[in-house]
């Protein structure tokens, strides 16, 4: 918006880049353009100021279809004004001096009642020749093009309004018709959901029960393994066992060859032995028979009398005495005999 300065009698305009500004005075135009900067007076100018930028208008309406379905149209028009002084004197954009405030909400309000209708009407007119499904299949490329003829109109033109381009945004039925129509879109698309889901889980049981057969393969595999162990161990075992019996055996045999080694050892041993004893005593008993009966009797005592008892006193009786007498009576005999034996030239027997 422009600026304007008040001074006694007089106006100052300060004009922007984005507005085009137009000064009339007494009927002819004094000055034009944008950004212009001049001085007035209040009770002889007329100023229009006209948008020089490109203008969005965004167009939303209804249309009926072939088939009697509503659908809404949302489109958006760009528009600038290629004759502002043309569009200041069809449309409305004077501006007050006195205050500087401008009824720039009238011009546009115009602008946009034609824009809208033009395309409004265009719009109707096709949307009134297609089915419902055309109008949502190929609705949108076919007002887009519809809409192409507004750069054509006269009316337009008259007004210095040039059409720079038109978007087509949607084509849209009614929320119950919509909802409808996207019932089976949605069905067939939770069906192909349900279906990925299903072959999904197919899948994953498929995999669970190859893990499973593996599982059991591998128990099986483990089994006939552990059975082969077993029989293993048991011919282990078994050999263990033969192996000491027969090792038992030989020991067995060993222990009975040493023993009757030993043995016949011990019985020969035990025959000389027996042998040298009998000789011994043979040769004891040649010896004993020429020995008197003192001797054998002295010899006797000697051998008893480690197994008698202790004698604490010794009674000598007459009879002893007497006894022991004799024996040494006939003991002293004896040399007499041996003598006599000697003078007959034998040989003493040594004792």
């Amino acid at each position: 918006m422009a600026t304007i300065k008040r001074y006694p009698g007089f106006r100052q305009f300060l004009g922007t880049a984005s507005d085009y500004v137009v000064h009339l005075s007494k009927g002819g135009v004094r000055h034009e353009g944008v950004g212009q900067a001049f001085w007035f007076r209040p009770d002889t100018s007329v100023l229009s100021e006209v948008p020089a930028t490109d203008q969005e208008l965004p167009v939303l309406f209804h249309a009926v279809t072939r088939d009697q379905q509503d659908v809404s149209v949302q489109s958006n028009v760009t528009y600038r004004f290629g004759d502002p002084v043309l569009a200041s004197q069809r449309l409305d954009f004077g501006i007050f001096p006195v205050t500087g405030k401008g009824q720039e909400a009238s011009g546009r309000q115009q602008v946009g009642a034609i824009v809208g209708q033009l395309a409004q009407s265009l719009t109707v007119d096709l949307i009134a020749t297609l089915d419902l499904a055309e109008a949502l299949e190929s609705g949108i490329g076919r007002v887009r093009t519809a809409l192409g003829a507004l750069g054509e109109d006269a009316r337009l033109a008259a007004t210095g309004i040039e059409i720079l381009g038109v978007r087509v945004l949607a084509v849209r039925p009614e929320g119950d018709v919509e909802k409808a129509l996207r019932t089976p879109v949605r069905e067939r698309l939770q069906a192909e959901a349900d279906r990925a889901t299903y072959e999904r889980r197919a899948v994953a049981v498929e995999r669970e029960r190859k893990i499973a057969e593996n599982e059991l393969a591998s128990q099986i595999e483990l089994a006939a393994r552990r059975e082969q162990l077993v029989a293993q161990e048991g011919a282990n075992k078994r050999r263990e066992a033969e192996e000491a019996a027969a090792a038992a055996l030989v020991s067995a045999k060993s222990d009975a060859e040493r023993r009757e080694i030993a043995s016949t050892a011990q019985a020969g041993s035990l025959r000389r032995l027996g042998e040298a004893e009998a000789a011994k005593e043979a040769a004891l008993m040649a010896v004993y028979a020429n020995v008197g009966r003192d001797v054998l009797t002295a010899l006797a005592l000697r051998d008893a009398a480690p197994h008698l008892p202790n004698v604490g006193s010794l009674t000598v009786t007459p009879d002893l005495v007497s006894g022991l007498l004799s024996a040494l009576t006939s003991r002293a005999a004896e040399p007499t005999a041996d003598t006599a034996s000697a003078s007959n030239g034998a040989p003493a027997t040594e004792r």
